[in-house]
C-alpha cells in the first residue's frame, strides 16, 4: 500500500504502461466473459456452470489466503457470508440474463452500475457527496451534470434494447438491469458492514465466493434447476471446457490478483478508469466474435450508454 503515496509524477511512462496493461487485460477478459458465459450456458445449466466456475478457483484462493482466513473474526465471517449471499444473486441474475439476451446488451446494461452506485451511495451513506444535502441538512438534488449523465445512460439502454423497433425489453435485458441494481447493493453492503472493512481483500473474496458456491450447490440439488454439476461437466466438450476455464482462470483468478497487484503500484482511480472500459470490450466481443448486430437504434443506444457512464463517473469523481 505504501506505493500509493508515491506521487504519480515519479512513475516513468514505461513503468506506468507496464502497470496499466494487465489492468486493461482484466477489462478485456471481463468484457469477453459475457460471450463466453453465453456460449457454454443454457437456461437449464446456469446453476451447474456457476458451481463449476467458482469451485475450480476456490481451492487456489483458500491456499493463497490461508493465513488471512485463519485470522478472520466471527463477525468478519458473518459479514463476508452475507456479502456472499448478495454475490450469488448477482451471478445468478447476470448468467440467466446473458442466456436470454445478447452479450453486447448484457455488457452495456450492466455498466449502469457505475451510474446507480454513486447515486445510491450518496443517498444512503454520504448525503453531502453528490449534493444530496446542503450544509444545514436540507435535501437537494444531485448535480445537473450527474443527472444528465444518468438520463443519457437510461435513454441509451432504452434504445439498446430496441434492435428491431420499439418493443418490450427482453427478459434477459430486465435481468441484467436487476443485476446492475444487485451490484449496487453489494457495494453499499461492503461500505456499511463495519466488520468486513478491516478484512484483507483476499480473505474477503474467498469467503464471499465460498458462500456463493454454497448457494449454487444447494440450488443445484433442487429438482427442476438443471442437471447436477458433475453431470453437466461430463457432457462438456473441448469448447465448453475452454470457456469454463477462461471464466474461472482469467475472469476470476487472474482478474482478482491483477487488481491486488495494480492498486499497490498505481492509483485506485486509474485502475477504476481502466476497468471502466469493460462495456466497450463486451460490445466488441459480441459483435466481432459472436456475430451480434445492434442495428441503428442499438448502435445509438450503445454510444449513449458509454457516454453517459463516462460522464457520470467524471461527475461523481470516480
Amino acid at each position: 500500500m505504501s506505493s500509493l503515496a508515491v506521487p504519480s509524477a515519479t512513475f516513468a511512462p514505461r513503468r506506468a504502461w507496464l502497470t496499466d496493461l494487465p489492468v486493461l487485460l482484466v477489462a478485456v477478459v471481463w468484457g469477453a466473459s459475457y460471450l463466453a458465459a453465453k456460449d457454454i450456458t443454457t437456461a437449464r445449466t446456469v446453476v451447474a456452470v456457476l458451481v463449476l466456475r467458482f469451485a475450480l478457483v476456490l481451492p487456489v484462493l483458500a491456499v493463497a489466503g490461508w493465513r488471512g482466513l485463519r485470522s478472520l473474526t466471527a463477525a468478519q465471517w458473518r459479514g463476508a457470508g452475507l456479502l456472499g449471499l448478495v454475490l450469488s444473486g448477482i451471478f445468478l441474475l447476470e448468467t440467466y440474463g446473458v442466456v436470454h439476451t445478447s452479450a453486447t446488451n448484457a455488457g452495456l446494461i450492466i455498466s449502469l452500475t457505475m451510474i446507480f452506485t454513486p447515486l445510491a451511495e450518496a443517498a444512503v451513506t454520504r448525503p453531502q457527496a453528490l449534493g444530496f444535502a446542503r450544509a444545514g441538512g436540507t435535501p437537494t438534488r444531485p448535480p445537473r451534470a450527474f443527472l444528465g449523465a444518468a438520463a443519457l445512460s437510461v435513454a441509451g439502454v432504452v434504445l439498446l434494447t430496441q434492435g428491431g423497433g420499439f418493443t418490450a425489453p427482453s427478459a434477459g435485458d430486465l435481468l441484467m438491469l436487476l443485476a446492475a441494481l444487485a451490484r449496487t447493493a453489494h457495494v453499499l453492503f461492503m461500505a456499511r458492514i463495519k466488520a468486513v472493512q478491516d478484512a484483507d481483500s483476499l480473505s474477503l473474496t474467498t469467503v464471499q465466493l465460498g458462500g456463493a458456491v454454497g448457494v449454487f450447490a444447494v440450488l443445484a440439488a433442487v429438482p427442476g434447476t438443471g442437471g447436477a454439476p458433475w453431470t453437466v461437466a461430463a457432457d462438456f466438450g473441448v469448447r465448453e471446457w475452454t470457456g469454463l476455464l477462461f471464466l474461472s482462470v482469467f475472469c476470476t483468478l487472474f482478474a482478482f490478483f491483477v487488481q491486488m497487484w495494480a492498486v499497490r503500484r498505481t492509483s485506485p482511480s486509474r485502475v477504476s478508469l481502466l476497468l471502466g472500459t469493460e462495456p466497450l470490450w463486451a460490445a466488441a466481443a459480441g459483435i466481432a466474435l459472436g456475430g451480434e448486430r445492434l442495428g441503428a437504434l442499438g448502435l445509438l443506444g450503445a454510444v449513449l450508454v458509454l457516454a453517459g457512464t463516462a460522464l457520470g463517473r467524471r461527475a461523481a469523481g470516480a
